[in-house]
């Protein structure tokens, strides 16, 4: 059976050997894949043209790209440019305001020790004049008591409009009260005579 078998194959074999030989004798069997492998030559061509005529076109695609890219990479730097200069003047106008109040804080210390400089001259002077009154003071002690260990007499300073005060004695520890209404200077009088005649 094993036999059987190869010979089907043999004579398979054998039929279709001669149909192709009857296919290559015949001419208009050998036009057509002439003909079909004309037509792949120039398919292959135009093929082959369309692909350059691509690959140009899309070297010139990729060029654009690149350009456009390299647009948008200075736009990106110049707005980062643009940010980083708001950014610095927005820092400077900071600064500038930070200093601004900084000079008024200034100007108001600057008043305040002014302020205070003519407060410590008033104090001085306030100071001067209360040594010149205690002086005074002691001064006015000093003569009412020189009157009074003198003459026993202590003028009242504060009418000026009469001569008065107090007559003190001590060994009797007795005070009385004296009061004179102002007359006018000897001087006066003798002025007045002198000039009458």
């Amino acid at each position: 059976m094993a036999n059987l078998g190869k010979r089907v194959d043999i004579d398979n074999l054998l039929s279709l050997g001669d149909d192709l030989l009857g296919v290559l004798k015949n001419k208009k069997d050998v036009d057509g894949p002439m003909q079909s492998l004309e037509g792949a030559k120039l398919l292959h061509f135009s093929c082959s043209s369309d692909s350059n005529n691509t690959g140009k076109w899309i070297e010139d695609c990729q060029n654009k790209i690149q350009a456009c890219e390299e647009k948008l990479d200075r736009s990106k730097d110049e707005t980062s440019y643009d940010s980083e200069l708001d950014h610095l003047q927005h820092e400077l106008d900071k600064k500038l305001q930070e200093e601004h109040m900084l000079q008024q804080e200034l100007r108001a210390v600057r008043d305040e020790l002014i302020h205070l400089e003519h407060q410590r001259v008033s104090i001085e002077d306030r100071r001067v004049m209360i040594k010149k009154t205690e002086k005074d003071l002691i001064r006015a002690r000093n003569f009412l008591s020189m009157c009074a260990s003198v003459t026993n007499i202590i003028p009242d300073f504060e009418d000026r409009t009469r001569i008065s005060g107090v007559v003190i004695d001590r060994n009797k520890k007795k005070v009385e009260k004296f009061e004179f209404e102002r007359t006018e200077s000897p001087l006066n009088v003798c002025n007045k005579l002198w000039k009458m005649d």
